[in-house]
């Protein structure tokens, strides 16, 4: 009987002690979460109000055209400016997009060639319109990788040979230390 006893007890002790472990981290967190104050300021990027957001928008109409060629999976490779804005914001932004196309007939098909893409920004209703035409079929490399996929593939490369740089350079000697050593 002694060893059934012990034996409880024992058991009985370690349930106490875990309810109060349980009960203690349970009330720690309570009270981490009281003591966090709500946020007061709104974060950073959304600073702007509306009014000033509209303010930023451009007055005037604006337009560019690029000459891209493609792919056989309609990836753009290479764009070409045809026409620039005023405007240097609108003019790189068009720019990024149209290296970022895809120029399809249909999901699965698409015609290598030459496009003309068009943007018209237009102010009065603060859209931008996008028009594609085929300026021929053919005419460039099927095969080429798509202008997106070779930055990608160049910012990979920049990184490991940065990564790499950073690896084998030698630390410097601290200043401090080149004067004990004398």
């Amino acid at each position: 009987m002694r060893i059934v006893r012990r034996g409880l007890r024992g058991a009985l002790a370690q349930l106490i002690g875990r309810r109060l472990t349980g009960a203690l981290v349970a009330s720690a967190a309570v009270c981490l979460i009281a003591a966090t104050p709500p946020p007061t300021t709104p974060p950073a990027g959304n600073s702007l109000t509306k009014a000033q957001m509209e303010a930023m928008l451009p007055k005037s109409a604006l337009h560019t055209a690029f000459v891209v060629s493609t792919n056989k999976l309609g990836q753009v490779t290479n764009a070409k400016a045809k026409t620039l804005s005023k405007n240097a914001n609108f003019n790189v932004q068009t720019y990024g997009n149209a290296l970022q196309m895809y120029i399809r007939t249909s999901p699965t098909t698409a015609i290598s060639g030459l496009y003309t893409i068009t943007y018209d920004y237009d102010p009065k209703t603060r859209k931008i319109a996008r028009g594609v035409a085929l300026i021929h079929a053919g005419g460039v490399d099927a095969n080429a990788k798509g202008a997106a996929l070779v930055m990608i593939e160049d910012a990979h490369k920049e990184a490991a040979a940065a990564a790499a740089k950073a690896k084998h350079a030698s630390p410097k000697p601290h200043a401090s230390a080149t004067a004990h050593a004398r």
